[in-house]
């Protein structure tokens, strides 16, 4: 029974503030931006819990208004001055069927703390949310909550009080008597009408001294008439501005004060309401969590976020403005090599050689990881602002000395310039951003200025990548079969699935047109998954229509890796063709070992203990080391075919092919040679012991139903 009387007094409470309404304050929105800055969240929430709903005063990253009550993560604060922290929300019993988990926003992290109101109740939360789980909230962040959601609770103090005032002078009076701040009533002349209690302690001046006396006597001889000013046009109490004074309290004390008012009339007569705060804590608060949304706290540096209000500044009022990306090449072998500490002393170290290297008026920002970024005003020179960057990868060319071990690094810098190549900051940093890839990309250690080109190019990928999406639905993909070959007796023991597109303005199109758009797109997984969908129905119909031992070879997106699930994903769809794991084969690249080294190896275990072949294909091409024949569950070893294309006029590859026949044979795995493309190749292959073999010599890859015919038909018949 006392829990339903609060909750009915929280309610009631909650009342006073409006939310009845659907509450929307601009003033909240400098507290919830600087929320998503500091914590680097996606939404940020101002939330007030209802009955039955949850609405939020306040929101960014979010576009809808309000919840119902059962599945807000707030309501579950609604009992405590602790903050509530939700680090996995999918690992959490309370919430890992939540409707706001399981579909949008798919919040994984929360963190809430409860807004208690000038009567003691909880109204709700200030909370940040993310899409990704987070492990740990540290006490400082915790801390950096706590000052933000102070921050709101001042907002909503001023609307609870604006919405009494608007009511009525008695109401608002009661419900400003006991109110947390400092709250003076005057007459037109200045004569106090109304002192409340925080007045009372904050100024030191008891409200049986100060009502009838004039403000004046207690105050600066400017309040009055910055009072009527404030209060013109009947501004609320919200969306006044607001007025900072010096104050000394009875005692002599020095304050700082803020000074917000209204006015309202009866009979004619105004009467100001004012409102003072003592402001020297959330001052040093705000100036603290200022830096910490725009402050890189490794490096002291601007972050993105101050970098880009800079740069839109610049283009208000400049008519020449440069803007550099700078990347540092080989970072990650520090990280990787020394440990992060030394990566962080690395980044330091970068940050301070970048700042040599340009004017005091500019601006060295690090924009994340190991990727800086300057802002180079009233630059019109091209040449200038390329000396600059050359002066930038010249000393960071330089060793750096990290606990007495070298490090050697080098940097690659992009550059645009306005007006030339853009109007905008967006446009700006992502033209300089085009001329880094192109530095990058053509051998690191240098600068390129921003091209037309490097957009139009960029604008092609895109079109290119609608177009690849759109191929997927279109049914435009096709998978191609070609014949995998027995060289002890010439029969045929399976095929490789390849992807082919059938493009409706260009024609059939080979990998080597698409492939590495493909890769390095979100398509890489639906495509891949597709293509492996399509090999195991059409090679387990074959087995059944008289090739009982039948084997197809696949390859893999390194993104299939990344997704987590490989192994499921391949067992079901073995399950869902009916095609036996012994007949599959997938085929994986030294690329995708060197980039997924750490979420590779599990799921491959997993799908070779099911009986499924796993093959290193392009085997001796890269710098795959004989310990990744122990650490991989491989099956199969594929030689390149650019070994075999030499082996006839290079003794060197011939040995290289002999050395990969023997290894194979030695470790128990099967070798596949190929690029077969002449019968003396298929004899010299033959000769070293070379069990399997593929090539245009056997067939090249085709379409199933050809593949049917001219292949599968002359197996049956022998």
């Amino acid at each position: 029974m006392r829990g339903e009387m609060d909750e009915q007094a929280r309610l009631a409470a909650l009342k006073e503030y409006g939310v009845e309404s659907g509450m929307s304050e601009p003033s909240f929105e400098r507290v919830l931006s600087l929320a998503t800055s500091i914590f680097e969240a996606p939404i940020a929430l101002l939330s007030l819990v209802e009955e039955a709903r949850q609405v939020f005063a306040g929101s960014r990253g979010i576009s809808v208004c309000e919840t119902d009550r059962e599945s807000s993560f707030c309501a579950h604060a609604l009992d405590s001055d602790e903050l509530l922290v939700v680090h996995d929300a999918l690992a959490d019993p309370r919430f890992e069927r939540n409707a706001l988990v399981l579909g949008p926003p798919y919040i994984r992290f929360y963190a809430g703390c409860p807004l208690r109101g000038a009567k003691g109740h909880v109204l709700g939360t200030l909370c940040i949310i993310d899409t990704q789980a987070r492990p740990r909230f540290s006490e400082a962040e915790r801390s950096n909550l706590r000052d933000l959601a102070a921050l709101a609770l001042d907002k909503l103090e001023l609307r609870r009080l604006e919405l009494a005032r608007q009511k009525s002078q008695n109401l608002f009076e009661a419900m400003a008597f006991n109110s947390p701040d400092a709250i003076a009533c005057l007459a037109e002349d200045g004569t106090v009408t109304f002192w409340n209690h925080t007045a009372e302690r904050l100024l030191g001046h008891s409200a049986e001294r100060m009502l009838g006396r004039n403000i004046g006597s207690v105050a600066p001889a400017n309040l009055l008439s910055t009072l009527r000013v404030l209060a013109s046009g009947n501004r609320s109490l919200t969306n006044s501005q607001t007025a900072r004074f010096e104050f000394s309290d009875a005692n002599g004390r020095p304050l700082q004060l803020e000074l917000s008012a209204s006015v309202w009339r009866s009979e004619g007569i105004p009467t100001y309401c004012a409102v003072f705060r003592d402001i020297a804590e959330r001052l040093r608060n705000e100036a603290r969590l200022y830096h910490l949304a725009h402050i890189d706290p490794l490096t002291q540096l601007p972050n993105r976020s101050l970098l880009r209000a800079r740069l839109e500044d610049a283009l208000l009022d400049e008519s020449r403005v440069s803007i550099m990306m700078i990347d540092l090449d080989g970072f990650k072998d520090v990280n990787d090599t020394l440990g992060h500490p030394a990566g962080d002393a690395v980044l330091c170290a970068a940050a301070k050689r970048i700042q040599s290297c340009v004017r005091t008026s500019d601006t060295v920002a690090r924009m994340g990881g190991d990727e800086f970024a300057v802002l180079l005003r009233r630059l019109p020179d091209p040449a200038r602002a390329g000396a600059i960057a050359d002066a930038i990868i010249d000393k960071m060319g330089q060793i750096i000395m990290i606990d007495d071990e070298p490090v050697h690094i080098s940097a690659s810098v992009g550059i645009a310039m306005f007006p030339k190549d853009g109007a905008t900051a967006q446009e700006l940093l992502s033209g300089a951003d085009l001329a880094l890839y192109d530095a990058k990309s053509q051998g690191k250690q240098c600068r390129r200025f921003f091209t037309q080109d490097l957009r139009d190019a960029i604008a092609a990928k895109r079109a290119y990548l609608l177009d690849l999406a759109d191929a997927l639905s279109r049914q435009e993909f096709e998978v191609f079969y070609q014949p995998l070959v027995s060289l002890a007796d010439g029969r045929v023991v399976g095929a490789e699935a390849l992807l082919r597109w059938r493009h409706p303005a260009k024609g059939l199109l080979n990998p080597a047109a698409f492939l590495s758009t493909l890769e390095a797109s979100p398509l890489a997984v639906p495509v891949g998954e597709w293509v492996l969908r399509q090999a195991c129905q059409q090679t387990a119909y074959w087995r059944t229509m008289g090739h009982p031992d039948f084997g197809i070879a696949v390859n893999l997106f390194g993104a299939q890796f990344r997704k987590g699930n490989l192994a499921g994903i391949v067992i079901d769809l073995l399950e869902e063709t009916g095609l036996s794991p012994q007949a599959l084969e997938l085929e994986i690249t030294e690329n995708i070992i060197l980039r997924h080294d750490d979420v590779i190896t599990a799921p491959l275990v997993e799908l070779r203990k099911a009986g499924v072949g796993i093959a290193f294909d392009d085997y001796g091409t890269g710098y795959a080391s004989l310990s990744l024949l122990k650490r991989y569950p491989l099956s199969k070893l594929k030689i390149d075919q650019t070994f075999i294309q030499a082996i006839e006029e290079s003794d060197e590859d011939a040995a290289i092919v002999q050395a990969v026949i023997y290894l194979g044979n030695r470790l128990g795995l099967t070798v596949t040679a190929e690029g077969i493309e002449t019968e003396d190749q298929c004899r010299r292959l033959k000769e070293k012991g070379c069990p399997q073999a593929q090539g245009y010599l056997f067939g090249r890859p085709m379409p199933a139903h050809e593949f049917e015919q001219r292949v599968l038909r002359l197996r049956q018949d022998d």
